[in-house]
């Protein structure tokens, strides 16, 4: 099956939402290989989350889907992503 490596920008409910929990929450969910924070506006910051999934276990779509049920979590675009 073909990796991938992918790299989706998570926006939080508000700019009051405690990254760090969000950081853990997302942890859960799926393996991570690296955080990144970025600048959105008015004090807002979206989470960068790098992760490497494959076809077998549903692709990028199953990965949008779990970042997605995570309660603190407003959207989720998929940035970027690389087969390796």
């Amino acid at each position: 099956m073909a990796k991938v490596q992918c790299v989706y920008k998570v926006m939080p409910e508000d700019a009051e939402t405690d990254l760090e929990q969000l950081k853990q929450n997302i942890e859960e969910k799926i393996d991570v290989d690296d955080f990144q924070e970025e600048e959105v506006a008015f004090g807002l910051k979206a989470i960068k989350v790098s992760t490497i999934t494959s076809d077998e276990e549903g692709g990028t779509d199953a990965v949008e889907e779990k970042l997605n049920g995570i309660e603190e979590v407003q959207s989720v675009e998929l940035e970027h992503f690389d087969k390796l």
